[in-house]
């Protein structure tokens, strides 16, 4: 079973990137499965808090199941052009301390994917996860991209998809990036 753990980088309840992500959860290949987690919880970054109390439940929670996955589907707004802060924020958090980062993020798959109200999609903020991503030492999966634009006319009003178009593009995306972390895995148990 190849296991994969997304975030949505956006906290609102009605968001189209949460909408993604729980659409992405039901349209997993056979063999795998996509555990919804949330960055909701993840206080401000803070060096004086993390000296003083260490590391937040929640951020240690998610390092753990990140670390424990085969892969991590990040599911990324587009706010004035660039990376929602709230998600970077939760990036930077999960890489503390920095002798964890080799074990949250080093080589592990990670996949962009992205909703926005607007006609080019998320492309401006997956782009600016790039170097983020890079620093991290993950694995980018570029084999496909999957920016969904005019998210407003392809959810329906209870966040289902109902652009059948969409839903393909999204189930060959996954096929896709499911296959490389699966790829991974087993080269990495060979060796």
């Amino acid at each position: 079973m190849t296991r994969l753990v997304g975030l949505s980088g956006s906290l609102r309840q009605a968001s189209y990137n949460s909408a993604l992500l729980r659409a992405a959860a039901g349209l997993m290949p056979a063999g795998s499965e996509l555990v919804v987690d949330t960055i909701r919880g993840v206080p401000l970054y803070d060096g004086d808090l993390e000296e003083t109390q260490g590391i937040p439940e929640r951020v240690t929670e998610l390092k753990e199941a990140i670390a424990a996955a085969d892969g991590l589907l990040l599911v990324t707004p587009e706010y004035n052009n660039s990376i929602p802060g709230v998600f970077k924020n939760a990036i930077d958090w999960l890489s503390r301390p920095p002798a964890d980062i080799k074990r949250v993020f080093g080589g592990r798959p990670v996949a962009l994917i992205g909703a926005s109200p607007g006609g080019f999609g998320t492309i401006l903020s997956q782009n600016a996860w790039l170097p983020v991503l890079r620093t991290l030492g993950a694995d980018l999966w570029t084999g496909g991209r999957m920016m969904v634009s005019r998210a407003q006319t392809v959810f329906n009003q209870d966040g289902t998809l109902a652009d059948q178009k969409i839903e393909e593009q999204l189930r060959k995306y996954l096929e896709g990036f499911v296959a490389h972390a699966h790829a991974l895995r087993q080269e990495a148990s060979a060796s």
